[in-house]
Protein backbone atom coordinates (compact mmCIF):
# COMPACT_ATOMS: atom_id res chain seq x y z
CA UNK A 1 0.00 0.00 0.00
CA UNK A 2 0.83 3.65 -0.36
CA UNK A 3 2.03 5.66 2.80
CA UNK A 4 -1.07 7.79 3.67
CA UNK A 5 -0.48 11.16 4.39
CA UNK A 6 0.62 12.73 7.74
CA UNK A 7 2.29 9.01 8.34
CA UNK A 8 5.65 8.01 8.31
CA UNK A 9 7.48 4.87 7.82
CA UNK A 10 9.95 2.54 10.37
CA UNK A 11 13.08 1.31 8.69
CA UNK A 12 14.46 -2.95 8.91
CA UNK A 13 16.88 -4.56 8.25
CA UNK A 14 17.49 -8.46 8.46
CA UNK A 15 19.81 -9.90 11.13
CA UNK A 16 21.24 -13.34 10.41
CA UNK A 17 22.32 -16.18 13.26
CA UNK A 18 23.67 -19.03 13.63
CA UNK A 19 22.59 -21.74 16.23
CA UNK A 20 24.68 -24.55 17.49
CA UNK A 21 24.52 -27.99 18.81
CA UNK A 22 25.94 -29.20 21.89
CA UNK A 23 29.15 -29.95 20.00
CA UNK A 24 29.77 -26.89 18.28
CA UNK A 25 28.24 -28.94 14.79
CA UNK A 26 26.26 -26.04 13.14
CA UNK A 27 22.18 -27.03 14.39
CA UNK A 28 20.81 -24.55 11.60
CA UNK A 29 20.97 -21.02 10.12
CA UNK A 30 18.15 -18.27 11.26
CA UNK A 31 17.03 -14.80 9.39
CA UNK A 32 14.84 -12.41 11.15
CA UNK A 33 13.31 -9.36 9.93
CA UNK A 34 14.09 -6.64 12.90
CA UNK A 35 12.30 -3.44 12.94
CA UNK A 36 14.47 -0.12 13.67
CA UNK A 37 12.84 0.89 16.39
CA UNK A 38 14.85 4.17 16.65
CA UNK A 39 13.25 5.66 14.11
CA UNK A 40 9.66 5.39 15.57
CA UNK A 41 8.58 9.19 17.12
CA UNK A 42 6.73 8.83 20.04
CA UNK A 43 3.47 9.67 19.50
CA UNK A 44 2.72 9.05 15.96
CA UNK A 45 3.65 5.36 15.65
CA UNK A 46 4.13 4.31 20.09
CA UNK A 47 2.93 5.38 23.04
CA UNK A 48 3.56 2.96 25.97
CA UNK A 49 6.28 0.92 26.20
CA UNK A 50 6.35 -0.56 29.59
CA UNK A 51 5.89 -3.77 30.07
CA UNK A 52 6.27 -5.93 33.41
CA UNK A 53 9.20 -8.71 33.91
CA UNK A 54 9.16 -11.42 36.50
CA UNK A 55 10.84 -10.26 39.73
CA UNK A 56 13.82 -12.96 40.88
CA UNK A 57 12.73 -12.34 44.27
CA UNK A 58 9.56 -13.47 43.26
CA UNK A 59 11.39 -16.67 41.36
CA UNK A 60 13.21 -17.28 44.43
CA UNK A 61 9.54 -17.49 46.90
CA UNK A 62 8.31 -19.93 44.34
CA UNK A 63 11.80 -21.96 44.52
CA UNK A 64 11.29 -22.14 48.26
CA UNK A 65 7.68 -22.62 48.06
CA UNK A 66 8.39 -25.50 45.80
CA UNK A 67 11.11 -27.12 47.74
CA UNK A 68 9.26 -27.26 50.89
CA UNK A 69 5.65 -28.42 49.37
CA UNK A 70 7.47 -31.11 46.66
CA UNK A 71 5.89 -29.22 43.90
CA UNK A 72 7.34 -29.85 40.35
CA UNK A 73 8.89 -26.94 38.25
CA UNK A 74 8.34 -27.19 34.59
CA UNK A 75 9.75 -24.94 32.05
CA UNK A 76 8.23 -23.57 28.86
CA UNK A 77 9.56 -21.41 26.39
CA UNK A 78 7.36 -19.21 23.49
CA UNK A 79 8.85 -19.22 20.44
CA UNK A 80 9.05 -15.83 18.71
CA UNK A 81 7.56 -14.19 21.21
CA UNK A 82 6.70 -10.96 20.03
CA UNK A 83 5.39 -11.50 16.67
CA UNK A 84 2.27 -12.55 19.10
CA UNK A 85 1.42 -9.10 20.28
CA UNK A 86 -1.44 -6.74 18.90
CA UNK A 87 -0.67 -3.17 17.27
CA UNK A 88 -2.74 -0.56 18.65
CA UNK A 89 -1.12 1.90 16.71
CA UNK A 90 -0.83 2.48 13.11
CA UNK A 91 2.64 1.74 12.16
CA UNK A 92 4.14 2.02 8.72
CA UNK A 93 7.24 -0.05 7.71
CA UNK A 94 9.45 0.30 4.39
CA UNK A 95 9.66 -2.91 2.26
CA UNK A 96 12.13 -4.91 3.90
CA UNK A 97 15.71 -4.71 2.13
CA UNK A 98 15.80 -7.12 -1.12
CA UNK A 99 12.32 -6.54 -2.76
CA UNK A 100 12.42 -3.11 -3.11
CA UNK A 101 11.72 -3.62 -6.76
CA UNK A 102 9.13 -5.77 -6.34
CA UNK A 103 6.58 -3.76 -4.79
CA UNK A 104 8.65 -0.33 -5.89
CA UNK A 105 7.13 2.83 -3.90
CA UNK A 106 4.91 0.86 -1.69
CA UNK A 107 5.28 0.66 1.85
CA UNK A 108 4.03 -2.46 4.59
CA UNK A 109 1.77 -1.72 7.05
CA UNK A 110 1.91 -3.57 10.49
CA UNK A 111 -0.94 -5.83 12.28
CA UNK A 112 1.33 -7.52 14.54
CA UNK A 113 4.01 -6.55 17.10
CA UNK A 114 7.70 -7.11 15.22
CA UNK A 115 10.95 -7.44 17.06
CA UNK A 116 12.55 -4.20 16.99
CA UNK A 117 9.71 -1.98 17.53
CA UNK A 118 9.59 -0.31 20.84
CA UNK A 119 5.77 -0.88 21.32
CA UNK A 120 6.59 -5.11 21.46
CA UNK A 121 7.00 -6.04 25.13
CA UNK A 122 4.01 -4.49 26.09
CA UNK A 123 1.73 -6.05 23.34
CA UNK A 124 3.03 -9.09 23.51
CA UNK A 125 2.81 -8.91 27.57
CA UNK A 126 -1.05 -7.81 26.78
CA UNK A 127 -1.39 -10.71 24.58
CA UNK A 128 -0.14 -13.26 26.65
CA UNK A 129 -2.45 -11.61 30.00
CA UNK A 130 -5.31 -12.10 27.70
CA UNK A 131 -4.45 -15.35 26.90
CA UNK A 132 -4.43 -16.74 31.09
CA UNK A 133 -6.95 -14.34 32.16
CA UNK A 134 -9.58 -16.53 29.49
CA UNK A 135 -8.00 -19.68 31.26
CA UNK A 136 -9.35 -18.77 34.27
CA UNK A 137 -5.82 -17.36 36.08
CA UNK A 138 -5.93 -14.18 38.48
CA UNK A 139 -2.46 -12.18 37.86
CA UNK A 140 -1.01 -11.08 41.00
CA UNK A 141 -0.54 -7.18 41.82
CA UNK A 142 2.44 -7.97 44.07
CA UNK A 143 3.95 -8.83 41.21
CA UNK A 144 1.60 -8.27 37.72
CA UNK A 145 4.00 -11.57 36.27
CA UNK A 146 2.80 -14.28 38.50
CA UNK A 147 -0.56 -15.88 37.52
CA UNK A 148 -2.58 -18.42 39.61
CA UNK A 149 -5.72 -20.65 39.84
CA UNK A 150 -7.34 -22.21 42.28
CA UNK A 151 -9.72 -25.16 41.90
CA UNK A 152 -12.78 -26.31 44.35
CA UNK A 153 -10.77 -28.43 46.44
CA UNK A 154 -7.83 -25.38 47.17
CA UNK A 155 -5.43 -27.10 44.41
CA UNK A 156 -3.37 -24.47 42.91
CA UNK A 157 -1.36 -24.01 39.67
CA UNK A 158 1.29 -20.87 39.70
CA UNK A 159 2.52 -19.76 36.36
CA UNK A 160 5.05 -16.64 35.75
CA UNK A 161 6.52 -15.67 33.10
CA UNK A 162 10.05 -13.57 32.00
CA UNK A 163 9.44 -11.87 28.34
CA UNK A 164 8.96 -15.40 26.74
CA UNK A 165 10.40 -17.90 29.34
CA UNK A 166 7.84 -19.42 31.55
CA UNK A 167 8.33 -21.42 35.04
CA UNK A 168 4.88 -23.48 35.72
CA UNK A 169 4.41 -25.11 39.04
CA UNK A 170 1.68 -26.06 41.59
CA UNK A 171 -0.10 -29.12 42.70
CA UNK A 172 -3.06 -29.59 40.11
CA UNK A 173 -1.33 -31.94 37.72
CA UNK A 174 -4.81 -31.90 35.94
CA UNK A 175 -4.46 -27.87 35.43
CA UNK A 176 -0.76 -28.27 34.49
CA UNK A 177 -1.66 -30.29 32.03
CA UNK A 178 -4.60 -28.45 30.37
CA UNK A 179 -2.63 -25.06 30.52
CA UNK A 180 0.27 -26.27 28.58
CA UNK A 181 -2.44 -27.61 26.08
CA UNK A 182 -4.20 -24.14 26.30
CA UNK A 183 -1.07 -22.31 25.82
CA UNK A 184 0.16 -24.07 22.92
CA UNK A 185 -3.00 -23.45 20.95
CA UNK A 186 -2.19 -19.76 21.32
CA UNK A 187 0.92 -19.84 21.00
CA UNK A 188 3.55 -21.91 19.25
CA UNK A 189 5.36 -23.33 22.56
CA UNK A 190 8.23 -26.00 23.83
CA UNK A 191 8.12 -27.59 26.62
CA UNK A 192 11.89 -27.60 27.88
CA UNK A 193 10.83 -30.04 30.56
CA UNK A 194 11.72 -29.90 34.41
CA UNK A 195 13.59 -26.34 35.15
CA UNK A 196 17.04 -27.29 34.56
CA UNK A 197 18.57 -23.46 33.91
CA UNK A 198 16.45 -20.32 33.70
CA UNK A 199 17.52 -17.09 33.28
CA UNK A 200 21.15 -17.64 33.46
CA UNK A 201 20.40 -19.66 37.30
CA UNK A 202 20.98 -23.74 36.87
CA UNK A 203 18.46 -25.49 38.91
CA UNK A 204 19.19 -28.76 40.27
CA UNK A 205 16.96 -30.55 42.84
CA UNK A 206 17.44 -34.07 45.09
CA UNK A 207 14.77 -35.29 47.68
CA UNK A 208 16.30 -32.64 50.22
CA UNK A 209 15.64 -29.23 48.36
CA UNK A 210 16.87 -27.31 45.25
CA UNK A 211 20.49 -25.56 44.80
CA UNK A 212 20.38 -22.87 42.55
CA UNK A 213 23.84 -21.58 41.21
CA UNK A 214 25.41 -19.74 38.38
CA UNK A 215 28.48 -22.09 37.25
CA UNK A 216 28.41 -21.51 33.30
CA UNK A 217 28.03 -17.55 34.16
CA UNK A 218 30.62 -17.03 35.81
CA UNK A 219 33.48 -19.50 33.58
CA UNK A 220 32.31 -17.42 30.47
CA UNK A 221 32.61 -14.27 32.31
CA UNK A 222 35.97 -15.07 33.51
CA UNK A 223 37.01 -16.21 30.26
CA UNK A 224 35.68 -13.06 28.74
CA UNK A 225 37.35 -10.68 31.29
CA UNK A 226 41.08 -13.09 31.09
CA UNK A 227 40.53 -14.18 34.40
CA UNK A 228 39.96 -17.58 33.96
CA UNK A 229 44.29 -18.75 35.27
CA UNK A 230 43.88 -16.12 37.49
CA UNK A 231 44.97 -16.75 41.77
CA UNK A 232 41.20 -17.55 43.88
CA UNK A 233 40.51 -15.60 46.72
CA UNK A 234 38.86 -16.48 49.63
CA UNK A 235 36.72 -13.32 50.18
CA UNK A 236 35.10 -10.99 47.71
CA UNK A 237 36.83 -7.59 49.38
CA UNK A 238 40.04 -6.94 51.32
CA UNK A 239 38.93 -6.28 55.03
CA UNK A 240 41.78 -3.55 55.03
CA UNK A 241 40.56 -1.90 52.23
CA UNK A 242 39.52 2.08 52.47
CA UNK A 243 37.96 2.11 48.95
CA UNK A 244 34.71 0.97 49.77
CA UNK A 245 34.07 -1.60 52.58
CA UNK A 246 30.95 -3.58 51.15
CA UNK A 247 30.44 -7.41 50.07
CA UNK A 248 29.94 -8.83 46.52
CA UNK A 249 26.10 -8.17 46.97
CA UNK A 250 26.99 -3.91 47.05
CA UNK A 251 30.51 -4.37 45.45
CA UNK A 252 29.25 -4.66 42.30
CA UNK A 253 27.21 -1.44 42.37
CA UNK A 254 29.80 0.69 44.49
CA UNK A 255 32.28 -0.35 41.74
CA UNK A 256 29.78 0.98 38.93
CA UNK A 257 29.87 4.24 41.14
CA UNK A 258 33.45 5.62 39.63
CA UNK A 259 32.78 4.57 35.87
CA UNK A 260 33.05 7.64 35.15
CA UNK A 261 36.34 8.26 36.64
CA UNK A 262 38.19 4.55 37.63
CA UNK A 263 41.55 4.84 38.89
CA UNK A 264 44.10 1.99 39.61
CA UNK A 265 42.94 1.01 42.36
CA UNK A 266 38.73 0.31 41.30
CA UNK A 267 40.65 -2.08 38.98
CA UNK A 268 42.24 -3.92 41.32
CA UNK A 269 39.26 -3.76 43.00
CA UNK A 270 37.10 -5.71 40.58
CA UNK A 271 40.09 -8.02 39.98
CA UNK A 272 39.46 -9.09 43.60
CA UNK A 273 35.94 -10.20 43.11
CA UNK A 274 36.43 -12.47 40.01
CA UNK A 275 39.19 -13.88 41.91
CA UNK A 276 36.70 -15.19 44.45
CA UNK A 277 34.08 -16.17 41.86
CA UNK A 278 37.29 -18.09 40.25
CA UNK A 279 37.58 -19.63 43.69
CA UNK A 280 33.68 -20.83 44.07
CA UNK A 281 32.11 -20.81 40.87
CA UNK A 282 30.04 -23.60 41.71
CA UNK A 283 28.35 -22.19 45.19
CA UNK A 284 24.56 -21.50 45.06
CA UNK A 285 21.49 -21.01 46.98
CA UNK A 286 19.99 -24.20 48.70
CA UNK A 287 16.62 -24.48 49.04
CA UNK A 288 15.75 -26.67 51.45
CA UNK A 289 12.80 -28.55 53.31
CA UNK A 290 12.16 -27.31 56.52
CA UNK A 291 8.88 -26.54 59.38
CA UNK A 292 9.34 -23.05 59.04
CA UNK A 293 6.54 -21.27 57.99
CA UNK A 294 7.37 -17.82 58.62
CA UNK A 295 8.83 -14.79 57.14
CA UNK A 296 12.17 -13.39 59.00
CA UNK A 297 14.22 -10.36 58.01
CA UNK A 298 17.76 -9.21 59.26
CA UNK A 299 18.57 -5.91 59.02
CA UNK A 300 21.84 -3.82 59.74
CA UNK A 301 23.46 -0.67 58.64
CA UNK A 302 27.34 0.83 58.39
CA UNK A 303 27.21 4.05 59.40
CA UNK A 304 29.17 6.53 57.61
CA UNK A 305 31.17 3.73 56.18
CA UNK A 306 31.78 5.92 52.98
CA UNK A 307 34.93 7.51 53.54
CA UNK A 308 34.08 10.00 49.97
CA UNK A 309 31.20 11.08 51.36
CA UNK A 310 30.51 9.32 55.12
CA UNK A 311 26.85 7.66 54.03
CA UNK A 312 25.29 5.03 55.74
CA UNK A 313 24.97 1.51 53.85
CA UNK A 314 21.71 -0.15 54.00
CA UNK A 315 21.72 -3.86 54.23
CA UNK A 316 18.79 -6.19 54.41
CA UNK A 317 18.15 -10.06 53.84
CA UNK A 318 14.78 -11.87 53.82
CA UNK A 319 14.00 -15.56 54.27
CA UNK A 320 10.61 -17.56 53.60
CA UNK A 321 10.05 -20.47 55.50
CA UNK A 322 13.59 -20.98 56.54
CA UNK A 323 14.89 -20.47 52.83
CA UNK A 324 16.93 -16.82 52.03
CA UNK A 325 14.86 -15.06 48.98
CA UNK A 326 15.47 -11.61 49.08
CA UNK A 327 18.76 -9.30 49.84
CA UNK A 328 19.63 -6.09 49.34
CA UNK A 329 22.89 -3.63 50.02
CA UNK A 330 22.40 0.09 49.34
CA UNK A 331 24.08 3.58 50.34
CA UNK A 332 21.33 5.39 52.08
CA UNK A 333 20.14 8.60 50.18
CA UNK A 334 21.59 10.83 53.19
CA UNK A 335 23.74 11.13 55.69
CA UNK A 336 23.00 9.62 58.79
CA UNK A 337 23.62 11.77 62.11
CA UNK A 338 24.50 8.81 64.00
CA UNK A 339 23.95 5.08 64.27
CA UNK A 340 20.53 4.77 65.65
CA UNK A 341 19.01 6.76 62.23
CA UNK A 342 21.28 4.82 60.04
CA UNK A 343 19.99 1.24 61.48
CA UNK A 344 16.27 2.71 61.66
CA UNK A 345 16.43 3.94 58.05
CA UNK A 346 17.59 0.28 57.12
CA UNK A 347 14.97 -1.42 59.76
CA UNK A 348 12.43 0.91 57.32
CA UNK A 349 13.71 -1.01 54.18
CA UNK A 350 13.70 -4.27 55.49
CA UNK A 351 9.73 -4.02 56.55
CA UNK A 352 8.92 -2.38 52.94
CA UNK A 353 10.40 -6.05 52.03
CA UNK A 354 8.99 -7.63 54.42
CA UNK A 355 5.65 -6.12 53.52
CA UNK A 356 5.84 -7.25 49.79
CA UNK A 357 6.69 -10.53 50.86
CA UNK A 358 3.85 -11.07 52.73
CA UNK A 359 1.58 -9.79 50.08
CA UNK A 360 2.99 -12.46 47.35
CA UNK A 361 2.22 -15.19 49.89
CA UNK A 362 -1.51 -14.63 50.21
CA UNK A 363 -1.69 -14.04 46.96
CA UNK A 364 -0.95 -17.34 46.99
CA UNK A 365 -2.71 -18.45 49.56
CA UNK A 366 0.24 -19.66 51.45
CA UNK A 367 0.41 -20.06 55.49
CA UNK A 368 2.09 -17.28 57.30
CA UNK A 369 2.79 -16.96 60.34
CA UNK A 370 2.12 -13.38 61.83
CA UNK A 371 3.84 -10.86 63.12
CA UNK A 372 6.75 -11.18 60.64
CA UNK A 373 10.47 -11.06 62.54
CA UNK A 374 12.50 -8.45 61.58
CA UNK A 375 15.89 -8.83 63.41
CA UNK A 376 18.14 -5.83 64.46
CA UNK A 377 21.46 -5.57 66.18
CA UNK A 378 20.57 -1.81 67.70
CA UNK A 379 18.38 -1.20 70.74
CA UNK A 380 18.79 1.97 70.23
CA UNK A 381 16.89 1.64 66.96
CA UNK A 382 14.35 -0.94 68.24
CA UNK A 383 13.84 1.62 71.56
CA UNK A 384 13.31 4.38 68.99
CA UNK A 385 10.90 2.26 66.99
CA UNK A 386 8.53 1.38 70.11
CA UNK A 387 8.93 4.36 71.89
CA UNK A 388 6.07 7.52 70.64
CA UNK A 389 7.92 10.32 72.46
CA UNK A 390 9.17 12.69 69.96
CA UNK A 391 12.39 14.36 70.54
CA UNK A 392 15.22 15.80 68.85
CA UNK A 393 17.09 12.54 67.89
CA UNK A 394 13.54 11.47 65.80
CA UNK A 395 12.47 14.44 64.27
CA UNK A 396 14.34 14.18 60.90
CA UNK A 397 13.36 10.25 60.89
CA UNK A 398 9.82 10.92 61.84
CA UNK A 399 7.73 9.09 58.67
CA UNK A 400 10.11 5.94 59.01
CA UNK A 401 9.09 6.24 62.81
CA UNK A 402 5.33 6.31 62.08
CA UNK A 403 5.40 3.67 59.26
CA UNK A 404 7.45 1.20 61.98
CA UNK A 405 5.27 2.14 64.59
CA UNK A 406 1.88 1.97 62.76
CA UNK A 407 3.04 -1.62 61.94
CA UNK A 408 3.76 -2.46 65.55
CA UNK A 409 1.01 -1.71 66.62
CA UNK A 410 -1.26 -4.09 64.31
CA UNK A 411 1.10 -6.83 64.72
CA UNK A 412 1.89 -7.24 61.66
CA UNK A 413 5.85 -6.74 62.75
CA UNK A 414 8.10 -7.60 65.59
CA UNK A 415 11.43 -6.43 66.18
CA UNK A 416 13.81 -9.16 68.58
CA UNK A 417 17.23 -8.22 69.32
CA UNK A 418 19.88 -10.28 67.75
CA UNK A 419 23.87 -9.42 68.65
CA UNK A 420 26.30 -8.39 66.19
CA UNK A 421 27.73 -11.81 65.55
CA UNK A 422 24.34 -13.45 64.38
CA UNK A 423 23.13 -10.51 62.32
CA UNK A 424 23.31 -12.67 58.95
CA UNK A 425 22.80 -8.64 57.35
CA UNK A 426 26.12 -7.76 58.31
CA UNK A 427 27.73 -8.94 55.09
CA UNK A 428 25.65 -6.82 53.30
CA UNK A 429 27.65 -3.83 54.44
CA UNK A 430 31.35 -4.20 55.30
CA UNK A 431 33.92 -6.38 54.48
CA UNK A 432 34.32 -9.40 56.84
CA UNK A 433 37.54 -11.26 57.81
CA UNK A 434 37.46 -14.83 56.41
CA UNK A 435 35.91 -16.83 59.52
CA UNK A 436 33.27 -13.98 59.81
CA UNK A 437 32.48 -14.07 55.83
CA UNK A 438 32.33 -17.88 55.87
CA UNK A 439 30.02 -18.21 58.88
CA UNK A 440 27.65 -15.76 57.64
CA UNK A 441 27.59 -17.56 53.99
CA UNK A 442 26.72 -20.86 56.14
CA UNK A 443 24.08 -18.69 57.26
CA UNK A 444 22.69 -17.68 54.05
CA UNK A 445 22.16 -20.90 53.24
CA UNK A 446 24.95 -21.36 50.65
CA UNK A 447 26.39 -24.37 49.32
CA UNK A 448 28.78 -25.71 46.51
CA UNK A 449 27.44 -28.99 45.11
CA UNK A 450 30.23 -29.38 42.82
CA UNK A 451 32.88 -29.29 45.81
CA UNK A 452 34.41 -32.49 45.94
CA UNK A 453 33.55 -34.52 48.73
Amino acid sequence: MTLPDGKKTVGCKWVFTVKYNSDGSIERYKARLVAKGFTQTYGIDYSETFAPVAKLNTVRILLSVAANLDWPLHQLDVKNAFLNGDLEEEVYMDIPPGFEDRFGSNVCKLNKSLYGLKQSPRAWFEKFTQSMKKQGYVQGQADHTLFTKFSQDGKVVVLIVYVDDIVLTGNDTVEMGRVKEKLAADFEIKDLGSMRYFLGMEVARSKDGIVVSQQKYIIDLLKETGMSGCRPADTPMDPNAKLWEKDIAFSVSVVSQFMHSPFEEHLEAIYRILRYLKATPGKGLFFRKTNERNVSIFTDADWAGSITDRRSTSGYCAYVWGNLVTWRSKKQGVVARSSAEAEFRAMAQGICEGLWIHRVLEELKMKIELPLKLYSDSKAAISIAHNPVQHDKTKHIEIDRHFIKEKLDVGIIRLPFVTSSQQTADILTKSLARPTFEHLIGKLGMTDIYAPT
